[in-house]
């Protein structure tokens, strides 16, 4: 049995991890086997988005396999954490949206690798926390980093210092997911999500996603720049022109993937 199952399911990319007796907890074969399939769906023109879950109702992932962590020198665990990095970093610079569809546990590297994810919609019954400290250790697969930029810093610390689970109504209040949904409609709602957006022009999607992303990193000026000169590459473009043109004549674009 594989730990990941991919699969493309007309342009959208699949990619469920499958460790469901573990919680789908990630290992070193899990992170392999995610970059492999996340490189993949990349390279493959006809793939427009991409969407990662679990295996099972139980867990998104239930954190990092303790098992391999308990014993590791500080060399090892440094690289292990960017080795971690790593793949979580190549979920975010990917030029197609991922969806994280989150039921169940989504625990220490769980957590981190949905923050990693451009979009986060979880069930009911979802549960997050960063509980690196009871174990006597601090998040390494960018849960530092990332959660106070997407929740503020206070906010980041609560969750990290304390190391408390909270709901998804607690993490749909603080920004942590967009849309929560009772567990048996997220898969049809997180599916309906995807198609809205391979609904939209393909180019658009991809620069529209680049700038929000960049942005993030550069002074609003410089993020204002670069927002001005993808607008202008983009409004010259066919996509556009077909965009508008549908618009005007009061009739649904049809956008074409290369």
């Amino acid at each position: 049995m594989s730990v990941i199952e991919s699969r493309i399911e007309n342009h959208l990319g699949r990619i469920i991890i499958n460790r469901p007796d573990k919680l789908n907890a990630l290992n070193n074969e899990v992170l392999e086997k995610l970059e492999s399939s996340i490189l993949d769906f990349n390279q493959d023109s006809s793939v427009g988005i991409i969407v990662l879950q679990g295996a099972g109702e139980k867990s998104f992932v239930a954190g990092a396999d303790i098992a391999e962590l308990s014993c590791l020198t500080a060399e090892q665990a440094r690289v292990q954490s960017l080795r971690g990095q790593s793949v979580f970093n190549l979920i975010e610079q990917s030029s197609k949206p991922i969806l994280a569809s989150i039921q169940g546990f989504a625990l220490g590297g769980g957590c981190e690798l949905a923050l990693a994810c451009h979009i986060r919609i979880a069930s009911e019954s979802a549960r997050f926390a960063l509980p690196e400290v009871s174990l006597g250790l601090i998040p390494g697969y960018g849960g530092t980093q990332r959660l106070a930029r997407l929740v503020g810093m206070g906010v980041a610390l609560d969750m990290i210092l304390a190391g408390e689970m909270i709901t998804a109504a607690d993490a749909l209040r603080m920004g942590l997911v967009s849309r929560v949904y009772p567990a048996t409609e997220l898969n049809t709602q997180t599916n309906k999500l995807a198609e809205t957006i391979l609904s939209r022009g393909p180019k658009a999607v991809a620069l529209a996603l680049k700038s929000v992303r960049d942005g993030l990193h550069l002074p609003l000026a410089k993020g204002l720049e670069q927002e001005a000169s993808l607008f202008g590459l983009i409004a010259e473009s066919m996509e556009a022109r077909e965009g508008t043109t549908a618009f005007l004549e009061k009739r649904k674009p049809k956008f074409h993937r290369s």
